[in-house]
């Protein structure tokens, strides 16, 4: 199967591109981490990002708020 089918194909049955798809899924993976109040450098790397800045990058803007703010906000206590 070539890319662009594959993408066509994804798109259809799931409602969104795969990328989108994965990056949902490192970012539900990333705030259950979070809630645990693990390091970010460690999420970072659990979650598939060379950097811990990357990762922050990514998270704040898919989550729209940084990796420290979420985990102050949502820790379980």
């Amino acid at each position: 199967m070539s890319r662009s089918t594959f993408f066509d194909r994804f798109r259809r049955e799931a409602g969104v591109a795969p990328m989108e798809c994965a990056t949902g899924w490192r970012m539900a993976l990333a705030k259950e981490f979070l809630r645990k109040d693990a390091a970010t450098a460690e999420i970072a790397q659990r979650v598939g990002y060379g950097s811990a800045s990357a990762f922050s990058v990514a998270f704040s803007r898919h989550v729209e708020m940084p990796p420290g703010a979420y985990s102050r906000e949502n820790t379980a206590v």
